[in-house]
């Protein structure tokens, strides 16, 4: 276990390897599980926001859900998430050429319409955060529709930490990324 600032970071984070591989899952952590993207209070405005200009990347279906239920939705313990398709797609999950599950909020920020890259539970998958009142738990959400992500990451030499690092500077900073860095090689 790593202990940075009022975050606890589980040592799988540092050991063990990862790298999307969505050719071979085909985005499927999209439209998989019970519920949609978790989204933290702060990205709800957001989502409000930035609705109209992700819309046209959206499908008929995601329109539909989204029109229906709203940008986001609360459950049953009182969080956030984006609405899904008849319980299965996040609405804002698009289907490419080659039938595979990207996200219509990601592609508007790839073509600089937001600049909002997408919900940070996606972006920083499979680490999932977990809230308490006074820190925050990371840890590596294993699933087994990402198990050819952990063989690609093995054959790549790349640990998950190191795979995402973008969004965790993005959630946390640069600095607290550089700590991350400095306790694991520490530790090896």
């Amino acid at each position: 276990m790593i202990l940075i600032e009022d975050t606890v970071i589980s040592d799988d984070i540092a050991d063990k390897f990862f790298v999307c591989d969505i050719s071979k899952c085909k985005g499927a952590c999209c439209v998989e599980g019970d519920l949609g993207a978790p989204l933290e209070d702060a990205e709800l405005p957001v989502m409000e926001e930035i609705y109209e200009k992700v819309k046209p990347y959206l499908s008929a279906e995601g329109i539909k859900a989204i029109e229906e239920e709203g940008v986001y939705v609360k459950d049953w313990e009182g969080d956030y998430s984006t609405p899904v398709i008849k319980g299965r797609e996040c609405a804002f999950a698009i289907y490419d050429e080659k039938n595979i599950l990207k996200c219509g909020i990601e592609q508007a920020y790839f073509d600089k319409k937001i600049d909002f890259r997408k919900p940070i539970s996606c972006h920083l998958y499979p680490i999932r955060i977990t809230k308490y009142d006074h820190y925050e738990a990371l840890n590596y959400d294993r699933w087994h529709i990402c198990s050819d992500a952990c063989s690609h990451g093995e054959q790549l030499g790349v640990e998950l930490y190191k795979f995402l690092r973008e969004p965790l500077i993005r959630k946390y900073g640069e600095k607290w990324y550089e700590e991350l860095e400095r306790e694991i090689s520490e530790n090896k």
